[in-house]
This record gives structure tokens, sequence and C-alpha cells, in this order.
């Protein structure tokens, strides 16, 4: 089975860490074919157990969730003017103030007049 048939779009880039949330919605054969995949081409052990213990799950009962795997992440699209943002729209930097002088921000040393 190609990538393309999988039941999650993008399975092989998935982070093990969403693996378990996303794979919520689909039903045993669905998790079936991502098992034989997933043993077929990486063969990731943690991957392979949390197909296996949710098939389980399902096999025992559990229903999927609601929910869709079906559509493409969605894409950021370019402006046609580029970004929005201007870095003329940014705060000036905040300085602490110097030791003993309360009420009296700071500056950097490059902004204070020399002392002669």
């Amino acid at each position: 089975m190609s990538p393309r048939e999988l039941p999650i779009i993008d399975y092989d880039s998935i982070p093990v860490g969403s693996l378990q949330h996303r794979i919520r919605s689909l039903d045993a054969d669905e998790i079936q074919q991502l098992l034989d995949h997933e043993r077929a081409h990486n063969d990731r052990v943690q991957v392979c157990e949390i197909l296996e213990n949710r098939l389980a799950e399902l096999k025992s009962g559990a229903q999927p969730s609601g929910g869709a795997q079906d559509t493409a992440p969605v894409e950021a699209e370019d402006t046609p003017a580029g970004s929005p943002v201007d870095p003329s729209g940014s705060p000036e930097p905040m300085h602490p103030p110097r030791h003993g002088m309360a009420g009296q921000p700071g500056k950097p040393k490059a902004d204070r007049p020399r002392q002669q």
C-alpha cells in the first residue's frame, strides 16, 4: 500500500507523540492498514505498540471518536504584499533600572552622553 492510500495523510512524517491522538478516529481496519504499513516500512517499536494497543481496544469494544483524517493539513497562503508586520511598529527596548536608581529606567551605555 502506498503512503497516499493510508487513512492518515503524511503518516510517515507524523511525530510519534501526536500519533496516538490522530488514530482515535480510525476503525480497526484502518489501524490494521497503518500497522501493516509500519511493519513493512519503518518498523518503529513504539509506533507498533501504539497501533497494536489501539487495535486491541477497538476489538474489545472501544469506538472510534469523531473526526476525520481525510483532509490535508491547512497550509498558510502567501500574502500578495508580503508580511503585514513592519519592524517600525516594534516597541522601544526596555532596559532594567540600575541598582540604586529607583524610578529611572536604565539605558544602554551607548545612549548615554560620555562624561569627560
